[in-house]
C-alpha cells in the first residue's frame, strides 16, 4: 500500500463501529423514556404503601441517582404527575403526594364538553345515575348540619324571584346531597362538571320557569327531597330525585335544550 494512502487513512481515522452506534441509539431511546421509569417507581412505592397522601418525595437529585436518570427526567415525571393530580410541588419545600385528582378530572371533562362531544341529554343521564345513588346514600349518612343547610336552601329558593340566584342555590343543594352521600367519587365527578353544570342548571331552570306551575312543581320536589332525607326515607328520597329528573326529561324535549352543550360566556379557568 503506498505511503501517502496509509497517511491519508490515518488522518481520517477508523469508521465508527456498528456496535458503538447501536449502543448510542439504545442510550438515547432509554433517555427518552427515563421519565416513565420515575413515574413507574413512584406508582410502585404508592402500591407498596411506602408513599401515601401527604408523603414527601425524595429530593430530585436523590431520585435521579437512585434510578440512574437525569434530573431533567425527574422534573418531567414530576410535571406529569402534578398535572394528573398525584403530586403537588411546594417551592422551597419539595414535592408531596397529594391525590388531587379532581383537578385533572375537571380539566378533561370540561374540555370534552367544550368540544361539544356530548349533549344536555347525555349530561342529564349522567347526573341522574349519580344523583339518585347520592340521595339514596345520603338518607343514611346525612348530618344534622347538612340537613339544616338544605332546609335553608329550599327556603331561600321559595322566597326568591331571581332565577340567577335560584340556579346557584339549586346547584348548591345538589352538591350538599352529593357530599352527604359520603361517596367521594360521586362528589368529585359532580365537582369536576362544575362549569358545565352551571350552564345546564341555568338553562334548565330558565326553561322550567317559563310557567309558574312548573316552577312550583320543581320547588315542591326540592322540598320533598329534604323531608325524605330528614326522615331517613331512602325510597322516598329516590322517588323525589326521580321526579326531579322527570321534569328535566320533559324540558329536554325542547329542541333548544336537546343539542350539544353550549359554550360558556367565559372560558373555563
Amino acid at each position: 500500500m503506498p505511503e501517502a494512502y496509509r497517511q491519508n487513512e490515518a488522518l481520517q481515522g477508523e469508521p465508527p463501529k456498528v456496535k458503538d452506534m447501536d449502543r448510542t441509539d439504545n442510550k438515547e431511546e432509554q433517555s427518552g423514556k427515563a421519565y416513565e421509569r420515575v413515574i413507574a417507581y413512584i406508582k410502585q412505592q404508592i402500591l407498596a404503601g411506602n408513599l401515601q397522601q401527604g408523603s414527601k418525595l425524595p429530593p430530585e437529585r436523590e431520585l435521579a441517582d437512585m434510578l440512574g436518570v437525569s434530573r431533567n427526567s425527574v422534573r418531567e415525571a414530576l410535571r406529569i404527575l402534578e398535572m394528573l393530580g398525584t403530586v403537588t410541588s411546594a417551592q422551597g419545600a419539595g414535592n408531596y403526594i397529594s391525590g388531587n385528582f379532581q383537578r385533572s378530572l375537571f380539566q378533561s371533562l370540561s374540555l370534552m364538553f367544550l368540544l361539544q362531544q356530548v349533549s344536555y341529554r347525555q349530561l342529564s343521564e349522567l347526573r341522574r345515575g349519580l344523583e339518585e345513588e347520592a340521595i339514596f346514600l345520603a338518607a343514611d349518612h346525612i348530618t344534622s348540619q347538612q340537613l339544616r343547610s338544605l332546609e335553608a336552601i329550599v327556603s331561600a329558593m321559595a322566597a326568591s324571584q331571581d332565577e340567577e340566584e335560584n340556579a346557584i342555590l339549586d346547584k348548591k343543594m345538589h352538591y350538599v346531597i352529593a357530599l352527604a352521600s359520603g361517596n367521594r367519587l360521586i362528589f368529585s365527578i359532580l365537582q369536576a362538571l362544575s362549569d358545565v353544570m352551571d350552564l345546564f342548571i341555568k338553562d334548565m331552570r330558565k326553561s322550567i320557569s317559563r310557567t309558574d306551575m312548573e316552577k312550583r312543581r320543581l320547588q315542591r320536589i326540592h322540598e320533598n327531597m329534604v323531608v325524605c332525607l330528614k326522615n331517613r326515607d331512602r325510597s322516598g328520597a329516590c322517588r323525589a330525585m326521580s321526579d326531579h329528573f322527570e321534569i328535566i326529561d320533559e324540558n329536554l324535549l325542547d329542541d333548544r335544550l336537546s343539542g350539544a352543550v353550549r359554550r360558556p360566556d367565559k372560558p373555563v379557568s
